[in-house]
């Protein structure tokens, strides 16, 4: 295979043991071996390697098991940061982070970039403008920007932003025939003057109208199955708002046009402490009356493990940043000495022109939630902001380093309900998750409700298969009762795949399948995922084939 791609391939072909054993893995729990990983050039080595797989989808059939998923396909992969294992596959692993990774053009707000550009160095382009692109996620500092096309990836201030697809003005994109296309929005009214993909993509959600509007999940966010809902909105018709969140299913994107922003330079952090649920979704409403910028949560277990582990907070402070931290972190202490600890923490962030502006917004909240009778901290300083942020944001590194013998087990990591929900839900998730003898902590979005739970497990034990499963199973029909998502933002991948019938009724899965045949007929595009198909993979027994043994 290897010596045939090269013909047509301009960019670096590689099979040796040591490459395969590193595109096994992306960031979540599973590890399936491809059997070539290529570097393209650019977006002609992208076209010619897709027509070539087309042609010879069924050359290197696995004679043994004669399956589909052991033939030909192509994984479209940038900084490998999923977690749902959308980004590694069987066959080609096709990563842009090597050469595909440049800025195309910079003009007013509109940004457009090669896939396989980092989000870091994106940020760094668009902030000397001062402009950013506000659905950046926690990953921020390691995820590329075809990994945010490719997931609809959202963050911290997805709440008052959107998510990726609202920042999407434009895209090439290479589909199944090898053709590269320019995606942007056009009036409906211009549907018969279209190529046959698009006119079929419209006559299929018009034809079922109302099975998709029925089935749309009541939630901020959700990047499970094909997101059809917003591509015929105010009669325009825009194939973006289908290929982004696709995971690379219906073709491959080699251009990616972003609008950015206004970057807000000035903002506060709020810290509200709750001993009791029960008045969350209230208190949610109440806050969100004041647009914050972000509402992010953590649990009382988040909170014990940053004390607990307090001097990995002290590292690289330097003497008079550790004694500053040690002090701000004093009202945290007394709490666990009296065993005052809240069940939960929110953080509240308002943005603004100036600092005067920020910090009325923070009072005008605070004073309108003295009813909830909550302690409430107006931080003082960046640096007082910084050490709630770190909690949230480095809680799990900490357990991950301090548990030995266990590792990372995303799979049920992005699940959403309505905040009014919350106090209900989150007591019976609890309860869920209590009857294992797992350790985890509960971190999120309040604001719109998405928490990720990512436990620690010993892979090598017997069980960790079916606890997987079973768990899965328990958690996403406990997300379906309050008419929530199995995912906000982490996507589907091999992980959530064999779920999806959880959310959608076997009407919306099929049509699920027929756009997936409209674009890609011979499933040549990272199969496996978003289509549960015995024979090409994404069920409960491919999972368990496939957990990582270390």
């Amino acid at each position: 295979m290897k010596e045939e791609i090269k013909k047509i391939f301009k960019g670096e072909v590689a099979d040796d043991e040591a490459t395969i054993l590193m595109y096994s893995h992306d960031a979540s729990l599973l590890e399936v071996r491809p059997k070539v990983v290529v570097y393209p050039k650019d977006a002609q080595d992208v076209k010619n390697l897709v027509k070539w797989v087309d042609e010879n989808k069924n050359k290197y059939k696995d004679p043994e098991k004669n399956k589909d998923w052991k033939s030909l396909s192509i994984t479209a992969r940038c900084a490998g940061t999923d977690m749902s294992g959308g980004a590694i596959g069987e066959s080609i692993i096709m990563d842009f982070t090597r050469h595909m990774n440049k800025l195309v053009s910079f003009k007013g707000d509109r940004i457009t970039v090669q896939p396989g550009m980092f989000y870091r160095d994106f940020e760094k382009i668009t902030l000397e403008r001062g402009l950013i692109l506000p659905c950046y996620t926690a990953s921020k500092s390691l995820n590329a920007m075809g990994g945010m096309f490719g997931n609809n990836s959202a963050g911290e201030r997805t709440l008052k932003y959107g998510k990726t697809e609202d920042y999407i003005l434009e895209s090439r994109v290479v589909f199944s025939d090898g053709v590269e296309r320019i995606i942007k929005p056009f009036p409906v009214s211009e549907i018969l003057k279209k190529e046959e993909i698009n006119k079929k993509i419209y006559q299929l959600i018009k034809k079922n109208e109302e099975e998709i509007e029925k089935a749309k999940p009541k939630v901020h966010k959700n990047s499970a199955g094909y997101y059809i809902w917003n591509v015929i909105h105010d009669n325009v018709f825009d194939l973006n708002k289908l290929l982004v969140g696709s995971q690379g299913t219906l073709g491959i994107a080699t251009e990616i046009t972003f609008k950015v922003i206004q970057n807000n330079k000035y903002s506060k952090l709020v810290v509200i402490f709750m001993n009791d649920l029960e008045p969350l979704g209230r208190l949610v409403d109440e806050i969100l009356m004041f647009s914050p910028e972000t509402l992010e949560a953590y649990d009382d277990k988040t909170m014990k493990l940053a004390v607990r582990f307090f001097p990995d907070f002290l590292k690289n402070k330097g003497l008079f940043g550790m004694l500053k931290l040690m002090w701000s972190f004093l009202p945290e202490f007394l709490m666990m000495v009296t065993g005052g600890f809240p069940k939960l923490i929110l953080l509240a962030e308002f943005a603004g022109k100036n600092d005067v502006e920020v910090q009325s917004k923070c009072i005008k909240m605070q004073n309108n939630i003295k009813n909830f009778k909550l302690k409430v901290h107006i931080t003082r300083s960046e640096d007082e902001a910084n050490k709630y942020w770190d909690i949230r944001r480095e809680s799990f590194a900490l357990l991950r380093k301090h548990v030995k013998g266990l590792r990372t087990a995303p799979f049920i990591d992005d699940i959403i309900v309505r905040p009014e929900f919350l106090p209900k839900f989150l007591p019976q998730l609890n309860t869920i998750l209590a009857k294992y003898d797992l350790k985890y902590t509960i971190a999120g979005h309040a604001g719109d409700g998405n928490f990720h739970i990512i436990p620690l497990m010993d892979f090598s034990s017997p069980d960790t298969a079916k606890i997987i499963t079973d768990l899965s199973l328990k958690v996403y029909t406990l997300v379906s009762q309050y008419h929530g998502s199995i995912t906000a933002e982490h996507n589907d991948g091999i992980i959530r795949t064999p779920y999806l019938d959880k959310m959608y009724s076997p009407a919306v899965l099929e049509i699920f399948k027929n756009i997936k045949e409209i674009f890609d007929p011979k499933s040549i595009f990272n199969p496996g995922k978003k289509i549960a198909t015995e024979n090409l993979g994404g069920t409960k027994e491919y999972i368990t084939n496939h957990i990582a043994k270390e």
